[in-house]
Formats: structure tokens, sequence, C-alpha cells
């Protein structure tokens, strides 16, 4: 399968990232395990986590997902088969947030150990922290890189004047630079990403590795009228797109799926992947059976009047 290079780093991968935000959440380690296999044994290779997945679930503090994918990797000896990305910096506890230098330095080590490795590909800053010079934190990402424990860095849900910011201080005072961004963008949501971070990314080399790629669901075509949305546990986040465009985007997603033999799922994402800036959307699956649908997307090649459905159904 055909790799792509996020931003101007050495890092290459498939272009569809494995979430690991359902990890130790909606799918146990023992599904998680076999997830991660299909993944890998599909020709994929990358796979997104975080330290503070899953700190929501009632009795967990955060790194339940690094533990299980850190698990899968001893048991499968598949470290050098994968590109592992987690983060840092969501708001676990009050003295567990933030971009510090000392809290990047002592929370990697964390990751480490629950990843059971000794570096992660992909460090990313989770959320902006304003409070923090950017100087600290892309110094101690610095430290990071030249003790061997990261080979590049990312920004997490940061707007494109704070990102621009970043990058301008890493040219002047040679630190790393942020080489790839995490926004949440899909058919349905596009203004925020399309207006001024896609640009930036573009003129820029960053590379975008965006989330909510199927919209919670919506995108699937799962969720067609208000009794739908009992379906599952996130069909109350869907109500919001039950409009006229959501089933604008859903009817156009009906028509390319059928013209391809695909799934509405599969399109969106590849929709997604044809996209200008993007390197790879990530998506997660709680089954093998899910996995296998989202990584046929990667199979898809969306002609340009296809595009052109899609585009104008969603604008």
């Amino acid at each position: 399968m055909q790799k792509r290079r996020l931003g101007r780093s050495s890092l290459e991968f498939a272009p569809l990232v494995l979430g690991g935000n359902v990890f130790g959440w909606t799918a146990d380690a023992a599904t998680s395990h076999r997830v991660l296999d299909a993944f890998v044994d599909a020709g994929f290779n990358a796979v997104d986590t975080a330290d503070a997945y899953s700190a929501w679930v009632p009795g967990h503090v955060g790194g339940e997902s690094e533990t299980i994918v850190g698990d899968w990797l001893q048991a499968r000896g598949r470290r050098d088969d994968v590109l592992i990305f987690t983060k840092v910096g969501w708001e676990l506890g009050p003295d567990r947030k933030g971009l510090s230098a000392a809290y990047i330095t002592s929370s990697i080590e964390g990751s480490l150990k629950r990843l059971k490795t000794d570096y992660v590909d992909l460090y990313q800053s989770h959320v902006d922290d304003r409070a923090t010079p950017f100087e600290e934190t892309l110094g101690a990402y610095a430290k990071l890189i030249e003790q061997g424990k990261v080979r590049a860095i990312g920004a997490s849900n940061i707007e494109a004047p704070r990102l621009k910011e970043a990058l301008e201080t890493s040219g002047r005072l040679g630190l790393p630079r942020y080489e790839s961004v995490q926004p949440p963008y899909n058919l349905y949501s596009r203004s925020d990403f399309e207006a001024e971070l896609q640009p930036l990314c573009q003129s820029e080399q960053v590379g975008a590795i965006t989330y909510y790629g199927l919209a919670s669901g919506f995108l699937t075509g799962k969720y067609r009228s208000e009794a739908d949305l009992g379906k599952s546990a996130r069909g109350g986040g869907v109500k919001k797109y039950l409009n006229d465009r959501g089933l604008r985007i859903l009817a156009a997603l009906d028509e390319a799926a059928d013209r391809l033999g695909a799934t509405q799922a599969q399109v969106a994402l590849a929709w997604l992947m044809a996209r200008p800036g993007v390197t790879a959307p990530i998506a997660s699956a709680t089954s093998v059976e899910q996995l296998n649908d989202i990584v046929g997307a990667a199979r898809l090649k969306l002609d340009s009047e296809l595009m052109r459905l899609l585009d104008s159904a969603s604008a």
C-alpha cells in the first residue's frame, strides 16, 4: 500500500490511522488486540492514542488505551511494524495538565512505560496551552528527540494563528517543528479546518491527521431520523446533523457508495483521504467487522465527478 509522508518528517504511513480512543472503553483488551491484528495484517501501520484515553470512563485515570496498545506490542513483537502516536497535555487532574517542560518530561516516561517501548514515533500536544511559551514546550520536545524517546512532534486542537506562531518559533530558535496537526474534519464539518488551517498546512508542509471523520457515526448512514438515535450510545450526539444539509450529504454518500459498490463510511473516509493537506484520517473500530469496513476506504478512488458530488452536497 502506498504510504504518505507526514509533514517534513521521516514518518511514512498508509492513509488511514487507527484511533485508540475506544481501547479500554467500548472495546475490551481482547477485542482491541484483534482489531490491532486485523489493522496491521491489512497493510496499515499507524496507531493513535493518548495518555488521556480513557479518563472519562468512571473508575479510569487515563493511560488505559496506551496500556492495551503496549500489551499488544509486547505480545505480538510488532514494534518495528507500526508507528505509535500518543499525546500529552489533556487535563487529568489539577497537577496533570498543560505543556510545561516539567510535565512533558514526566509524562513521556509514563507513556513509554505503558506502551512498553523506548520511543514514540509522534508525540503530540493534545490541547493548546497558552500559559506556557512555545519556547519552553518545543525546547522540552527537543530534548526528548535528542534522547531518542520521540521521533517527531505534532499538535492537536490548535488554531491556525497559534500553529503559525509555533512554526515561527521553531524556525527562529532552531527547535523541532510541529509536523502534524490533528483537527476535527469531515464532510459535514468543513469550515473550521478549510478556512485557515488547511491552507497553512499546505503552505508550511504540515500534515493533517483528522479526527471525527464519520461525524460520530452519522456519515455511515446509520442515523436518518430521530427514531434511529437510539440505535447506539452515540446516537445523542448525532441529532445535530439531522437537518436538510445532513440529509443532502447522506443522499450524496448513498449515490457514491452505490456507484462504487462501497459503504457510506468508506466513501466518507475516502473523501477525506483525497482532500488537500490531509495526510490521513483517524478512524476507530470496536470490532474486526467495523475495522474491515473502514480499511476498505483506502482502496477506493473517487473520480472528479464523485468529488464534485460530495463537495456540492456538503457545501
